[in-house]
């Protein structure tokens, strides 16, 4: 079955300094992936004439459809709807549904008064040769154009419109005019061994592939993810033809797996400790909260967290979790026995069934030739057992925080599963 593919162009000098993340580009693939379009190229640009132009030629030898977000305020530096004009060979004229629409949300939606400016009418304005799409959510409205048998559609950049003006107006139009294939995932989350490593384990494997079958690796932060995607007419077959791969490539490396499917480490611990009845603490030195954050950060966090102690500074180690101070002066405050001690106080004061202790030096300065940057330790664990583990980072202050964070919660995962007694 023929692939119906897409680009996605987006438009905006913000987006090539920085200023602002896209996130839109992200979002649309997801949801086109859902109903079978398969979206084969992104493309940001700035708000300069030629190069959107070459870009929406470019994408259209490449692409069945184009998608275009940004440009379309009521500001000089929006091109992007006297462009299309242009490009499509139409006139501008004021859609009078728009108009009102506008008109409605200045007079009765917006906070407070604000007067309707000849700029905002603007908005109304649109090329005759387009299909008009109504934005509910906002101002600009959407728009559609044909061109060689491709589609475009040219849509806001503000995210919260382009949602709407996708979910209201162009998922259905694109159901009713291709015939879509399914499009299946399914995904392994691997951890403590390297990318390259596993493509060796899997070599053979991936060597035999069906030919609608593909894999990739998705490296991150310690772990690999691992994706199947297959597609085709029927959504049982190509299903069927998903499971019998991926049963398969789990059994090659099923000694490094955590998840059988696309989640973060954070919700397979909070899963694991939910499941269980169990609750968990943590005492950050190096990490500052961030193995607590990540807990918090998943809704129903307070069946399983109680809370965490941040002890950055030695006297916070030595009075709130009885950090013995000939600990401290003997062995230093990264060191596996100071960890060993935050561990236990963190659990007699938080009185959970697991606790997480890290300290270390996360950089760029601080490190010592016998104790570099990078130098972590980690101690996970519960009242009667304790594991410790010394880990070694290169890289940024911000990556080596990230790094032991997951590796932490990893350790603790590994210790549920081999010591719960429950």
């Amino acid at each position: 079955m023929t692939k119906i593919t897409a680009s996605i162009i987006t438009i905006g000098d913000e987006l090539l300094i920085g200023q602002v993340i896209d996130t839109n580009s992200a979002w649309m693939a997801q949801e086109l992936n859902k109903i079978g379009v398969w979206v084969q190229h992104r493309i940001a640009v700035g708000d300069v004439w030629e190069d959107i132009w070459q870009a929406l030629d470019e994408e259209a030898l490449r692409s069945d459809i184009i998608f275009i977000t940004g440009g379309l305020g009521p500001t000089a530096d929006d091109i992007t709807k006297p462009l299309l004009c242009t490009y499509f060979g139409g006139t501008m004229v004021m859609d009078l549904p728009t108009l009102e629409h506008v008109t409605y949300l200045f007079e009765h939606v917006f906070k407070r008064p604000m007067p309707l400016l000849d700029r905002n009418k603007k908005q109304a304005e649109v090329p005759d040769v387009c299909t008009v799409l109504k934005n509910e959510r906002g101002t600009a409205p959407g728009m559609q154009f044909e061109k060689n048998g491709k589609l475009f559609f040219s849509l806001p950049g503000v995210p919260h419109e382009m949602k709407g003006l996708m979910s209201d107006h162009i998922f259905s139009l694109l159901k009713e005019r291709f015939k879509l294939p399914y499009i299946g995932h399914s995904t392994l989350l691997t951890v403590g061994v390297g990318e390259s490593y596993l493509a060796d384990m899997i070599q053979s494997f991936e060597e035999v592939l069906p030919e609608n079958v593909k894999l990739a690796y998705l490296p991150n932060y310690g772990m690999v993810r691992l994706r199947l995607t297959a597609h085709g007419a029927e959504r049982q077959t190509v299903d069927a033809l998903l499971e019998q791969q991926f049963t398969a490539l789990k059994m090659l490396v099923q000694e490094f797996v955590a998840a059988d499917e696309d989640i973060a480490m954070n919700e397979i611990v909070g899963r694991l400790l939910k499941a269980k009845g169990k609750s968990v603490t943590t005492a950050e030195s190096c990490t500052g909260g961030y193995i607590a954050h990540l807990i918090t950060a998943l809704p129903g966090a307070s069946a399983y967290f109680k809370g965490s102690v941040v002890s950055y500074d030695n006297t916070v180690k030595q009075n709130v979790l009885k950090v013995n101070s000939n600990t401290l002066e003997i062995n230093g405050a990264v060191s596996e026995q100071t960890v060993i001690e935050m561990l236990q106080g963190a659990l007699n004061l938080m009185q959970t069934d697991y606790g997480i202790a890290v300290s270390g030096i996360m950089g760029p300065d601080g490190g010592t030739e016998e104790k570099p940057v990078g130098t972590v330790w980690v101690a996970v664990g519960n009242k009667w057992h304790v594991e410790t583990k010394k880990l070694h980072f290169r890289f940024s202050r911000e990556r080596n925080i990230e790094l032991t964070a997951i590796n932490a919660l990893n350790l603790l995962r590994l210790f549920i599963l081999k010591n719960d007694t429950a």
